[in-house]
């Protein structure tokens, strides 16, 4: 009890200043009227089932979200300053810079200078957004980088996760073949303040590296994939992903990644549906819905573009799409071999052993609890102000 018999209440925790520059710099750009569409007006619920997936009715990106302008079937593709990218958006869609500090401290500069010879990475908005504050982490936004993963700018997107320091943002990432729309390396990222289904999936432990690093395999879900967990640093968990994700671009396999956890638990999820549809493999009833299932429909969060989809979302039909996204489990297997080969190349590298442990199930789905008790990692980021001498085409 406090003074005069008030109760004292214990201080609400700060919110991360990652996190509310982010909502604040994104709210500003909605006042602006910078987004092609209310994305807070589109219809959301959970559908009812074991896995609670989350349907939306998003008319308004299906009519004016960009087209694909590249090839689908090559996952490595060379940058076309030709076609859109992101040097071409308006300035104002930029909010921030992002990097790694150097003296591991958190420093936010609102009128940062741009060091053009060193392309600075930056946060822009999504002007077609999926949730709110749905945003893009552009790494070094002028060496005009190809979207393909390299160590470096997965690092990055993890220390973003890391710093915004809410279970609630998470970063995806879409390969070309895999419903990238855009030929320009960036992650996308936006609040969702539900679990989404593909976190509360079981999973089985199937390797731990040298670096600490457990790598698991999901279990009933409909598409098949890999958690990466763990690790001595944060370095070591994202060398091991970036790693697999060059084997598989390298292999001209298309994949998804979902960054959950504030980056400590990672999905990396290889895909065919692209594959299947210039094919013709895919039912026309699975076609005329025109979902394109990339991260955050694999994850989940199905953004439906038709009102009759919407009405009748079942966790059935989110089930028998996402299950033309799958690899078979003898592609799946001979992918997971080529994964686990060049993983444990870059762990010899470093110095590692990787042992391998064929872990039990947990054969439960995870709650909701269990997803939101997430310990925050703290990490050395540093946030620059929205750079207003960085010089677009």
């Amino acid at each position: 009890m406090g003074v005069h018999g008030h109760e004292v209440r214990e201080p609400e925790p700060p919110v991360a200043f990652l996190d509310s520059l982010v909502l604040g710099e994104w709210e500003d750009r909605v006042q602006r009227g910078l987004f092609r569409y209310d994305v807070t007006a589109c219809e959301t619920r959970v559908i009812p089932g074991q896995y609670g997936f989350i349907a939306q009715l998003n008319e308004g990106r299906h009519l004016k979200k960009r087209p694909t302008e590249f090839r689908v079937d090559k996952v490595l593709q060379p940058f076309d300053g030709n076609k859109f990218n992101f040097t071409k958006v308006g300035q104002e869609e930029v909010l921030f810079q992002f990097e790694a500090s150097e003296d591991g401290e958190v420093q936010f500069h609102p009128s940062a200078p741009i060091d053009v010879e060193n392309s600075p990475s930056v946060v822009a908005i999504n002007v077609s957004p999926i949730e709110y504050g749905h945003v893009l982490l552009i790494p070094r936004v002028l060496e005009c980088l190809p979207q393909r993963i390299d160590r470096d700018s997965f690092l990055l997107a993890l220390y973003m996760a890391a710093e915004a320091g809410n279970p609630y943002f998470r970063l995806g990432y879409n390969s070309l073949g895999a419903f990238a729309t855009i030929n320009h390396l960036h992650f996308q990222a936006y609040y969702m303040a539900l679990p989404f289904p593909i976190e509360k999936a079981p999973t089985k432990k199937i390797i731990s590296t040298g670096s600490g690093v457990k790598i698991s395999e999901l279990l009933n879900y409909p598409v098949r994939g890999l958690v990466f967990e763990g690790g001595n640093s944060l370095e070591d968990l994202s060398n091991t992903v970036s790693d697999a994700c060059i084997c598989l671009q390298e292999n001209n396999i298309p994949y998804n990644v979902l960054i959950a956890d504030c980056g400590k638990r990672i999905f990396l999820l290889p895909q065919c549906y692209a594959e299947k549809q210039a094919l013709g493999e895919v039912s026309s009833e699975l076609l005329d819905t025109q979902v394109n299932p990339a991260v955050w429909e694999i994850s989940g969060h199905m953004v439906l573009k038709r009102k009759k989809d919407y009405e009748e979302a079942s966790e059935e039909n989110a089930w028998r799409l996402l299950a033309e996204v799958s690899l078979s489990e003898e592609r799946y297997q001979e992918v997971n071999a080529l994964i686990f080969e060049a993983i444990a190349r870059g762990d010899d590298a470093n110095g590692g052993v990787a042992e391998s442990v064929i872990g039990e199930a947990d054969a439960k789905p995870k709650s909701g609890g269990e997803v939101d008790a997430i310990n925050k990692n703290s990490c050395p980021a540093m946030v620059s102000g929205t750079p207003e001498c960085l010089v677009l085409q």
